[in-house]
């Protein structure tokens, strides 16, 4: 298992295009969205937060498209004479999804930091890196579920809408006070918005709420049944 989870990380790391999309952009939309007309120094802490969520959602998704690469090539089929278990692949991979989100997570945090003058005590930087690294495990599972049950190009834009549509409803773009009633309560039951409250919560001097840790425990057991039962049903068209 480690040495699986090795290569996986090594392979992840040498991918311009994770390094573009997943690092790159969300400090660069960061800085764009709080550096442009009048922002005060709440809303540049919240969308730090904010837009690290997002990167950590795009990176963890990302692992998935690896994996439909992986079909494509027959590496799956090697794992299957292996003695790993579906549970023990999708875990393997699941550990490699959580190391490659701390470079997007720590970026958008140092912008905040040194580019925007974000000012936390120290334990409270540690903490929001933590609980997003943590938090982000449930996108993994998401992310590898369509790779293990999509093509490769389908698996790309499924990760793609599942990003951008979670984003702005999850209200990791912007606050969730400027969307309509309706909207403001079905922003509360996704796993964005709970995700990036577990950083806002510490940002503030709080813990988070026992109701976001409760949502995301939820879809984690949700995404990651999904995972599961997509791989054993790859495995099962090899």
């Amino acid at each position: 298992m480690s040495d699986y989870l090795r290569l996986e990380v090594r392979r992840t790391l040498r991918d311009t295009g994770f390094v573009i999309g997943g690092i790159a952009m969300p400090v660069m939309m960061y800085l764009l969205f709080t550096n442009i007309g009048e922002n005060d120094g709440a809303w540049k802490t919240a969308s730090m937060v904010g837009m690290a969520a997002y990167g950590a959602v795009g990176s963890a998704l990302n692992t998935g498209g690896a994996v439909a690469e992986d079909r494509a090539v027959g590496w799956l089929r090697q794992l299957r004479v292996t003695p790993m278990t579906p549970r023990q692949v999708v875990t393997g991979r699941a550990l490699t999804g959580a190391v490659t989100v701390l470079p997007a997570i720590v970026a958008v945090l140092a912008a905040g930091g040194l580019v925007n003058g974000v000012r936390l005590a120290a334990w409270q930087w540690a903490v929001i890196t933590l609980l997003l690294w943590l938090g982000s495990i449930p996108f993994t599972l998401l992310g590898l579920g369509n790779g293990y049950r999509l093509t490769g190009p389908a698996t790309g834009v499924a990760n793609m809408v599942c990003n951008l549509g979670l984003a702005v409803v999850g209200g990791l773009w912007f606050p969730i006070t400027l969307f309509p009633d309706w909207l403001r309560s079905l922003s509360a039951y996704t796993p964005t918005n709970r995700f990036a409250q577990l950083g806002t919560s510490v940002a503030d001097g709080h813990s988070p709420a026992p109701g976001a840790m409760l949502v995301l425990a939820a879809w984690l057991l949700a995404f990651g049944s999904y995972a599961v039962l997509s791989y054993r049903r790859s495995a099962e068209n090899i």
